[in-house]
């Protein structure tokens, strides 16, 4: 009798395991909240940069000891209203943060109490503070390629109106390094430097939009949100097959 050949078992196939939806979905979030976390860092990194207010010069907008935002920025890419900070050598080695109130050309009045005219039109500055200042009057006409900055605590700002004698107070465009858009420290007062319309009624240059830093600081907290829930689903699913596994 002719013995029937025995078929050998075939061979298993062997391979990667299948990943389930859940592990490819907590995959796919993490990316994302990656993506988000480095794009949002990136430009706030590439942008801005930190000050720390060193007097109360600007105070009620900004306080002593605060610490600012600031996206770079040149002379040329400011305006009435803006936050500069910015560096002058004749009023000494350290960088300064103060509000311009006059380009070049500009005619810029101040009153004993304050209150500015720029070109004839008076100016209503919502940001200062209401109650009454003792400060110094002054007329005078902004060069050409400068800027005429002035502190908020207009009774208490060592400003374009400390330095008349020096090209009429103003300070050169040029020495211009940032724009402030928001304050950082302390956590309380956190918060986006609004634009101010103060000066809308002149014309041109006006204080600029804030930039990207409102939704960069958005994407870089909700990438970090979306990476740590991710990684906590995913751990609880794991947790729960283990368990499920053991009571199998």
């Amino acid at each position: 009798m002719s013995k029937v050949a025995e078929r050998a078992p075939s061979p298993q196939v062997t391979g990667r395991p299948r990943r389930s939806v859940a592990s490819v979905a907590q995959g796919v979030v993490i990316a994302i909240g990656f993506v988000m976390l480095v794009g949002g860092f990136g430009v706030i990194a590439a942008d801005y940069r930190p000050y720390k207010i060193p007097s109360a010069s600007m105070t009620p907008t900004l306080g002593i000891g605060d610490t600012v935002l600031a996206r770079k920025a040149g002379g040329d890419a400011v305006g009435r209203g803006d936050i500069v900070v910015f560096h002058d050598d004749a009023w000494g080695n350290s960088q300064l943060v103060k509000r311009v109130v006059g380009v070049g050309g500009d005619t810029v009045t101040g009153d004993d109490r304050g209150r500015l005219t720029v070109n004839g039109k008076p100016v209503d500055e919502p940001y200062l503070d209401k109650n009454p200042v003792l400060a110094t009057a002054f007329t005078v006409t902004v060069p050409e390629s400068r800027l005429f900055v002035l502190g908020d605590d207009r009774g208490n700002s060592l400003d374009s109106r400390s330095h008349l004698d020096v090209a009429s107070g103003s300070v050169p465009a040029s020495g211009v390094v940032a724009r402030v858009e928001a304050r950082i420290v302390p956590l309380s007062r956190a918060a986006a430097q609004p634009r101010t319309v103060a000066f809308d009624g002149l014309g041109g240059p006006l204080a600029h939009r804030p930039g990207p830093l409102v939704p960069a600081a958005w994407a870089t907290v909700i990438g970090a949100t979306l990476i740590v829930l991710a990684s906590a689903m995913g751990g609880v699913v794991s947790l729960g097959r283990r368990i499920g596994k053991r009571r199998g």
